[in-house]
């Protein structure tokens, strides 16, 4: 779960990175609508910082959030006042609403660690469904596409601030092993490093689409987007019942 020290800076160095929250959103808001055009809310599990949120509410009439870490939902809030944002497991919440669009970014359900958690995801967010709903989950590597050793480095500096980025992963099971190390530095606090390390299941891409099934949703791949690692598309049925 991400703490406070990545909340500060996590946005800054992915932006600095090459990802471009508005671009996904705008895309993933134009293949939703493909699906369900009537689409009016939407609800963003593993929200972060709100990052994509900022940009989905300006697709849609209403939106909400669902964080497990407490620092980023307050960074959430902060950002943006008018939206709810709510701390709970993907895994297992219930938020007594339903939405046209449930969306999962930046590969976060690969931190489901079974298949059996994966499918209580999914299955969580089907019950958040209004019939016809779409869920939209941008995966984490498949087995075969992620790259074993796989090391980054990254710096940048915006407003007086400096911060670097050294990461090495490796596979670790059924999962992979990711870990980040941090050297933050300004004028007034100097430089300070810490370290975060993330264990992400590595689902083949017949388990996710096995458990968009269980949970009731018809399911699609679009191969190609989120830096290589696809979209997921599940559509509830019309006739379902709430």
């Amino acid at each position: 779960m991400y703490g406070a020290d990545l909340t500060e800076i996590h946005d800054l160095i992915h932006e600095s990175r090459g990802k471009d929250y508005g671009a996904e959103a705008h895309e993933l808001t134009r293949r939703v609508r493909r699906l369900r055009p009537d689409a009016r809310s939407l609800l963003d599990v593993a929200c972060g910082t709100g990052a994509h949120l900022r940009h989905f509410a300006g697709f849609f009439d209403a939106v909400a959030g669902l964080e497990l870490s407490e620092p980023m939902v307050r960074a959430a809030r902060r950002a943006l006042p008018d939206v709810p944002v709510h701390v709970g497991d993907m895994r297992a919440f219930d938020l007594d609403a339903r939405f046209d669009v449930v969306t999962c970014m930046f590969g976060s359900l690969g931190y489901a660690t079974t298949e059996a958690e994966l499918h209580a995801t999914l299955a969580a967010f089907a019950r958040h469904l209004t019939p016809g709903g779409v869920v939209a989950v941008d995966p984490w590597w498949f087995p075969e596409t992620y790259l074993d050793g796989h090391v980054s480095a990254d710096v940048t500096t915006v407003a007086g601030r400096t911060v670097a980025r050294v990461s090495h992963s490796a596979r670790d099971g059924e999962a992979c092993r990711m870990d980040v190390h941090y050297v933050v530095a300004d004028t007034h606090a100097g430089a300070r490093h810490f370290t975060e390390t993330h264990r992400i299941s590595l689902f083949a891409r017949t388990a996710y689409e096995a458990a968009f099934r269980a949970a009731g949703l018809a399911v699609e791949y679009v191969p190609g987007p989120h830096s290589g690692r696809g979209l997921f598309l599940g559509t509830a049925r019309r006739d379902r019942t709430l």
